[in-house]
């Protein structure tokens, strides 16, 4: 790209912001921003030959990302992300998938660090108020105090007292890689270890590398939203105390029996990515500690959580190690993790291309198998377009490119179709939930990532200046 021009986006980019900002001062709804000046400045950014793909990314960049940013708001002390619909506050995993996008356009490097700030002071905040074993959690979100309803974020000390599943460094690195911020990682990296080492020791009771759900207040309901909250494999949770821990007003019922394929992978996958943003600050010990707790859950994943019936990963009770038999789409998460052996993978990813999978609209939350599969019921069934994005980059790591252009094809060609939604009907692929909801930007994020075939290809500039 020529100077002139990346200047000239850089500017569009500035001023477009500004108008942002002053739209979301009026309201907690989405706002959306100029699509005169999105488009223009998307042409200084993206390259694609299709007009009607040229006009999604407009799209997605107007409801699923800008249209999601809010000025700072207390104890929010930095512009946030809210995830759209009637959620306000600043989503833990809602929250990467925005940023990934967002850092794509110039001039974002301060916005984002206070995105990601955010973060950082909820846990400051959490641990001045916490006993030391509760030490080290971000929260599934961070309301501000004027938030409305149940969401009052005056009452973060007691809800929500669970955290998310565990991409913050996956979605920091992504951010790093777009737009090279050092300084991002040099503030983040303590915290996001502290943060994992968090989630090791609280979400993996019995010290076998595999993590589960949980919540300080003992609610079944609340562990559960730590993840895919209506998920089959989550049937049978209980709430225990702490298996390793003395009885007493300090180990509460607080900890699930189940640990989960989905959880366990995407830890797996920020504990990669912490390793090498570790690495590329010059803190080799850092990223020595982040690579042994990766390979301890790969070895614990495949040996324990791998089931060749079902061609993916499967929950465990932790007390008896048994598996519950139930495989869902967070089965297939452990392929972006790289966590499959060579033959896991070549069974999982035709798995994958059967009946149970290949739905309508792929993938479906649960085997259209099971009988508790329903197209349209959340979470049972039907389609999301984060896990898609995910479970096919997984495939294409592994050199499944095929399979994995099959997923992303059809989910794009939906959207195209119906429009961004929150989740899909996997038999009809009608929208479901909220519309032009933050995280559904992945569908772009898959185009962009290059994981559909020719029909739906766009890229990114590769030249900024």
């Amino acid at each position: 790209m020529q100077r002139r021009s990346f200047l000239a986006g850089a500017a569009a980019s500035t001023l477009l912001l500004k108008s942002v900002f002053a739209q979301t001062e009026q309201a907690a709804a989405d706002q959306q921003p100029n699509k005169q000046d999105l488009t223009a400045l998307l042409k200084t950014l993206l390259v694609s030959e299709s007009q009607r793909l040229n006009e999604f990314a407009v799209d997605v960049y107007s409801t699923c990302v800008l249209g999601k940013i809010r000025a700072a708001d207390p104890p929010l002390a930095h512009a946030w992300l809210v995830p759209g619909g009637g959620y306000y506050a600043q989503w833990l995993w809602d929250t990467m998938f925005v940023a990934d996008l967002l850092s794509l356009l110039p001039g974002q490097v301060q916005l984002l660090r206070g995105v990601f700030q955010n973060f950082w002071d909820f846990q400051q905040r959490w641990d001045a108020a916490k006993p030391l074993p509760m030490h080290g959690m971000v929260a599934n979100y961070m309301a501000p105090f004027d938030a409305p309803g149940w969401r009052d974020g005056k009452q973060w000390r007691d809800f929500p007292a669970y955290s998310q599943a565990p991409l913050l460094a996956w979605g920091m690195e992504r951010v790093y890689l777009r737009n090279g911020d050092r300084e991002l990682l040099r503030v983040g990296l303590p915290a996001l270890e502290a943060f994992h080492e968090w989630y090791w020791r609280e979400r993996d009771i019995t010290n076998v590398g595999l993590i589960g759900v949980g919540d300080y207040s003992g609610d079944l309901q609340h562990a559960r939203y730590e993840t895919y909250d209506r998920e089959v494999d989550l049937d049978g949770l209980r709430m225990i105390p702490h298996p390793g821990r003395a009885a007493g007003v300090d180990n509460g019922a607080w900890y699930g029996n189940l640990a989960i394929p989905a959880n366990t992978a995407y830890l797996l996958l920020s504990e990669q990515a912490l390793e090498r943003m570790a690495n590329s600050l010059g803190d080799r010990s850092m990223a020595m500690r982040r690579h042994a707790r990766y390979q301890k859950g790969v070895q614990a994943m495949q040996q324990r959580m791998w089931d060749q019936e079902s061609g993916c990963f499967v929950a465990v009770d932790v007390l008896t190690g048994k598996q519950t038999g139930s495989p869902t789409i967070g089965g297939f998460i452990p392929l972006m993790a790289r966590v499959p052996t060579l033959p896991q993978a070549r069974t999982m990813a035709a798995a994958l291309d059967t009946s149970a999978w290949n739905t309508s609209l792929p993938i479906p939350t649960v085997s259209a198998m099971n009988r508790e599969y329903k197209p349209d019921e959340f979470w049972r069934g039907d389609v999301w377009p984060a896990p898609n994005y995910q479970v096919a980059t997984g495939l294409a790591l592994y050199g499944y490119r095929d399979t994995a252009a099959r997923i992303a094809d059809a989910t794009v060609a939906n959207a195209l179709k119906v429009g961004i939604s929150e989740h899909y009907n996997s038999a009809s692929g009608a929208p479901l939930g909220v519309a032009g909801l933050g995280m559904s930007a992945t569908i772009l994020t898959m185009i962009l990532d290059r994981l559909t075939s020719q029909r739906y290809r766009m890229y990114v500039r590769e030249s900024r200046g």
